[in-house]
């Protein structure tokens, strides 16, 4: 073990650039002073008529030009990421390394759709839609929807604009999905298959048809005045997630390269951890085993004991039964007595649920904490929920030294993933 390798001899893996976007605003400084001033980015929806719908408020990213798809808002939202990350990491020209980047399942929206169907031929017995949709881009090519229905666009605008190597990795890990990008990013590294990657994680998929799905999952917060008290983690009134856009990239390096080319390193992501869940398509598995193990695996990846964690960036949905699982698991790993004295805090409590972005957006908060010694509160913290006892940082920052950092995403379809990072080593 050197100074740049780990308890296993691997490569340390150091981040050298980050951007962020989410509700709150573009770039690091504007998020950071409004995310640590308990100010909440959830708002009353502008993108489209909310008439009828049960949930009318989210995190939408509106302030960013782009085209009206989730692709396009997803490129834009990650374009804005990666350019302050090259700048804080002082890259410029081709990247020539290789991107990982999560992205959300594409598909076009309900408009492109019946644009399309007003194109197609009339039915018959012989053809039946799919054959019509088919003739009509025949007839006339439609760039818009072809690549509204390419999963790996996103990626090959990003590796085209920014000169990355090799062929661009997309992921999509509900809402593990940004985490498990810079797990990718960290495990080149290790293997020595590069000494640099670009991690990308973007969301700009909130559409009606997407509040119409999870509403009928009873995930969304019906809380629709005020906004901003509706996402309230942990808390005993809690009624579901805030649905939410916004995008994060991380530049990750050896340590060794980093300091090579006198880079400033931020932070190390000192591990990983990742286990699937079985149990149901969407719920966690209400004992946490996958979360536990999920948890245990970050921790033993990084060489770290429970009592050298300083601080939690919780998954912290707010919904009733994620809070519960997500308390349960970290229980079972920090023990009872022990939990409550580790101040945890959930972003989503102002960004809301960035989705796909999530891992990512959080990773970039969880550096800041410790580069800057602050923690971000846990708003809308008013009725604390009994059978929940931690300390969440209600409603207001804290000073406190940190130099170690778990951050939790437990997604949909069983995707565990927890990043532990720590201060560059001394």
């Amino acid at each position: 073990m050197s100074k740049f390798t780990d308890h296993l001899g691997r490569p340390l893996v150091a981040v050298t650039g980050m951007g962020v976007v989410t509700s709150l605003g573009r770039g690091l400084a504007d998020n950071w002073k409004k995310l640590t001033g308990g100010v909440s980015g959830i708002h009353a929806i502008s993108r489209f008529p909310t008439d009828h719908l049960s949930t009318r408020i989210a995190g939408t990213v509106d302030f960013i030009p782009s085209e009206a798809n989730p692709v396009a808002r997803s490129y834009a939202f990650a374009e804005a990421t990666i350019e302050e990350a090259l700048e804080m990491a002082g890259l410029s020209g081709d990247f020539d390394a290789p991107l990982f980047l999560a992205a959300p399942p594409v598909e076009p929206e309900w408009s492109m759709r019946f644009d399309l169907a007003d194109r197609a031929p009339p039915p018959s017995e012989d053809n039946d839609a799919y054959i019509r949709f088919l003739a009509a881009m025949r007839e006339k090519a439609d760039p818009a929807f072809h690549e509204a229905v390419m999963f790996g666009s996103i990626s090959e605008r990003i590796a085209e604009r920014f000169g990355t190597r090799g062929l661009p990795v997309t992921l999509s890990t509900a809402c593990a999905s940004g985490a498990t990008a810079i797990q990718l990013g960290v495990e080149a590294i290790r293997q020595g298959r590069t000494d640099r990657a670009m991690t990308v994680a973007t969301d700009g998929s909130v559409t009606a048809e997407a509040l119409v799905r999870f509403s009928l999952l009873s995930a969304l917060s019906t809380q629709n005045d005020p906004p901003e008290k509706a996402s309230k983690p942990f808390s005993k009134d809690r009624d579901g997630f805030v649905i939410a856009e916004g995008a994060a990239t991380l530049i990750l390096e050896s340590l060794e390269a980093a300091h090579a080319r006198g880079a400033t390193v931020y932070g190390i992501i000192r591990g990983c951890g990742e286990k699937a869940d079985h149990f149901h398509r969407t719920r966690s598995s209400p004992d946490g085993g996958p979360a536990i193990a999920t948890i245990r695996a970050a921790l033993e990846d990084a060489g770290l004991g429970i009592d050298r964690l300083d601080y939690i960036n919780a998954h912290g949905t707010s919904t009733p039964e994620n809070d519960k699982m997500e308390y349960s698991s970290l229980k079972a790993v920090f023990g009872e007595e022990m939990m409550p004295s580790i101040p945890l805090s959930s972003n989503k409590s102002m960004i809301g649920h960035t989705l796909t972005a999530a891992g990512a957006v959080e990773a970039v908060f969880s550096l800041q904490t410790m580069l800057t010694g602050v923690l971000p509160p846990t708003i809308n913290y008013n009725t604390p929920d009994p059978t929940i006892e931690l300390d969440v940082v209600p409603n207001v920052k804290r000073e406190a030294s940190v130099s170690s950092v778990l951050s939790n995403s437990f997604g949909f379809g069983g995707q565990n993933a927890c990043l532990v990072m720590t201060r560059e080593p001394s």
